[in-house]
């Protein structure tokens, strides 16, 4: 009788310590992805232009010629260029794209906040976000 339940024990604890998590750690920071569109340069270049400029800008070169597209890039890839000698290397370009996200990030934050803050005193308050984030459900 013993030999069964230590031999039952061993079992269930065999199978728990080999069995796969089926529910996502929200604890585990995961970066945001560069861009929502699909990764394929053959068919366009829609999520490099997310990824380099940040989604609002690249917007903004879907209208231009390309002409006026060549010069605004370039006056990007000055900007791009931290050292002045002439060429993007890969931390800088890295680094480029890191600064077009986070610029992204905190102008919807702001967007948000000003949503959120309905009598516009700065602050929000829960009546305020229970109201912005719910009030259609209430």
């Amino acid at each position: 009788m013993l030999f069964a339940r230590l031999l039952l024990c061993l079992s269930v604890w065999a199978l728990c310590g080999s069995a796969k998590p089926t529910e996502r750690k929200e604890r585990v920071l995961r970066e945001a992805p560069l861009s929502a569109r699909e990764h394929d340069d053959a068919q366009s270049f829609d999520y490099d232009h997310d990824a380099f400029l940040g989604a609002d800008e690249a917007k903004s070169f879907d209208q231009l010629t390309p002409e006026e597209s060549k010069e605004r890039l370039g006056k990007i890839v000055g900007k791009i260029d931290e050292d002045g000698d002439g060429f993007v290397t890969v931390e800088e370009l890295k680094a480029w794209i890191k600064f077009a996200q986070k610029r992204w990030i905190y102008e919807d934050v702001e967007r948000q906040w000003k949503g959120h803050d309905l009598n516009e005193d700065g602050l929000v308050s829960w009546e305020e976000y229970k109201n912005a984030t719910y009030g259609y459900i209430l």
